[in-house]
This record gives structure tokens, sequence and C-alpha cells, in this order.
């Protein structure tokens, strides 16, 4: 497995001489692999208690997107990989459990990047995260990671239409340390979730909220969110840090909203019958 630190550095040290919306840029075809292994109980406890989940003891949906994010993180810094690792922002994710997981199961990870296109605001990369069990895919994932920088669309998009609000259910009040209390639960440690300092030199006026940390705090919110077996997430507008959002649901669909009624993060989950 990749060190995570080894990979920050390097995806660091390498963020500024990479251009992103360069002509005819590919993407690498490699795919890094964790060889099969049980989930250690310490950092899914961690996880567990900072997004919510309890009740039985499953893997939460999200999580081998967390068991694989060292290897994401090893493709995505190396010196192939067209985008500058450094201020990426996640935008939307699908998850597909094929079956209900335990932190027993000897899952064996894979990560490969899949599409890159533009983007209005830059240029977007789909990356492929699978679990096998055995050899069989059991789980998997793909997400979208934004690279924000200036584009040559001569006009601006037609305005979304506006989100339905959902029923409001309850309200959370976000403390400025989460994105560093995630970082250290997930191994995400962006700069853009860490201090508003080092979120201020990518655009943002203080932290944000981790998009995975939001979607999985979400899901734990399920009557019984053991039994989901597909998302969708799509993350509209950084939550920053600290804040207050509402979290809204219909039963199958969900919202995160912010002062205002704006919209964060809209999302659909399905569970097993």
């Amino acid at each position: 497995m990749p060190s995570l630190t080894l990979s920050l550095a390097r995806g660091a040290a390498a963020s500024p001489f990479k251009r992103a919306g360069r002509p005819g840029a590919t993407l690498p075809a490699d795919r890094p692999t964790r060889p099969a292994a049980p989930t250690a109980p310490g950092p899914l406890a961690a996880y567990n208690r900072l997004c919510g989940f309890t009740g039985p003891d499953t893997l939460p949906v999200t999580y081998p997107h967390v068991l694989a994010f060292p290897l994401a993180m090893d493709l995505m810094t190396g010196r192939h990989f067209p985008l500058p690792v450094t201020g990426l922002v996640h935008t939307w994710i699908e998850i597909t459990a094929h079956r209900p997981l335990l932190p027993a199961d000897e899952l064996e990870l894979s990560v490969h990047a899949d599409e890159l296109r533009p983007h209005r605001r830059g240029t977007e990369v789909t990356m492929v995260t699978g679990a096998r069990l055995a050899g069989e895919l059991v789980w998997e994932s793909r997400s979208g990671y934004l690279s924000r920088h200036a584009t040559r669309t001569a006009t601006a998009p037609a305005p979304a239409a506006p989100e339905p609000a959902l029923p409001a259910v309850t309200e959370w009040r976000l403390p400025a340390d989460l994105g560093r209390r995630y970082g250290a639960a997930s191994g995400d440690r962006n700069p853009i979730h860490l201090y508003p300092l080092t979120a201020r030199l990518f655009g943002f006026p203080r932290a944000i909220a981790h998009g995975m940390w939001t979607v999985a705090r979400c899901l734990a919110e399920a009557p019984q969110p053991h039994l989901i077996h597909s998302v969708r997430a799509d993350f509209k507008a950084p939550v920053l840090l600290p804040g207050t959002v509402t979290y809204a649901t219909d039963g199958a669909a969900f919202q995160l909203r912010g002062d205002g009624g704006r919209v964060h993060l809209t999302g659909t989950a399905s569970a097993a019958a």
C-alpha cells in the first residue's frame, strides 16, 4: 500500500509544474492495487464515530472509498497524471455495493482513471474504484474530481433549475476542525479542508468540509444504512467550516442545505429489500 504522506508530499511538489486544461493531455493506464486484507478496526471505529454510523458490524457503503484513497492518491500524484492534485475538488460520486461487506472480508482494492473532460470551471477527471472478494467484484464507485482553472467557454452556461426543497429533518453544527478530524480518519488531507489559510490559497474563504464526509453523514441518518447498496451524490457548493447545515430527506432523496436555503449536496440512496 502506498504511503499517503509520501504521495501527498510528491503531489504538492509536482502540482506547480502541471497545467490543467493542457491540449492533448492523457490519463495514465496504471491500476494501483492493494492486496486482499481485512479492515483495520481502529480506523473504522474512528470513521464510524465521526460520520455517525452505528448498528450492525458491517462496512458503511462509503468506506471502501476511504480504504482505496491511498491508491487514488498514488495515481493522482504520479508524474503522468495530468492534473495538479492540490486543490482538486470532489464533484460527484456513484457507488454500487453488490453485497453487504464485513470488516473481516479480505478485500482487494484497485483504482484507475477513466475519463478526462472539460468542465465549465476547469477540467474534470473520473476515477474508478473496485473492491473484489476472492476475485468477485463486490463494490465499485465512480467519482468526479475538478481541477479549477480559466476556460475558453465563450458564454456562461444557462443557470440550473433550482433544486426542490426536501422536508427538513435536523440541523448540524459543524466545527472548524471537522476537515482536520476527517482527514485524520480518512487520510484525505487536501489543504482546502484543513485551515483557512491553506484553503484561501485555492480560492476558498475558509476550510471546506470533505464531500465524502457530507454524503456519509447523510447516509448514516437512513433507517438502515447497512442495507444501502446504491448511492448517487452531487456536491453542489462547498460547506464552509465552521458552519451550520440542514439535513433534509423524503426517504430516498436527500439534501444538505445552508444559509438561505443554499443547496450544498443532493443525493439518492437505495436499500436492499
